[in-house]
């Protein structure tokens, strides 16, 4: 099982320095493929998707999330930060263990 990203080309050159393999996509087009061609491969366990190329495409990675059990779609943050309607990385870690800040 192994980790998939879709992003812009610096967080999918990122996570290739540490061995990830990933897509580079511009277009909700191409993000729409990428996402089909990952949900197509049967070794892979999570798919990464930055929150701006998720937006995008807010239709299709529905369609999989709850239509699917598996792989699990990972949402994180580009380099330009999140989004204004979602929390960090550290408030949802915050609230996962109880922690209010």
């Amino acid at each position: 099982m192994r980790f998939y990203v879709i992003a812009d080309e610096n967080t999918v050159m990122g996570f290739k320095l540490v061995g990830l393999e990933g897509e580079i996509v511009e277009t909700a087009d191409e993000a729409r493929e990428a996402l089909k061609t990952a949900f197509e491969s049967s070794d892979i366990g999570i798919i990464i998707i930055t929150e701006r190329i998720a937006a995008s495409i807010h239709e299709e990675i529905e369609e999989y999330a709850f239509g699917r059990d598996f792989p699990l779609i990972m949402e994180i943050p580009d380099r330009k930060g999140t989004l204004e309607d979602r929390a960090s990385i550290r408030e949802m870690v915050n609230a996962a263990v109880g922690i209010k800040v």
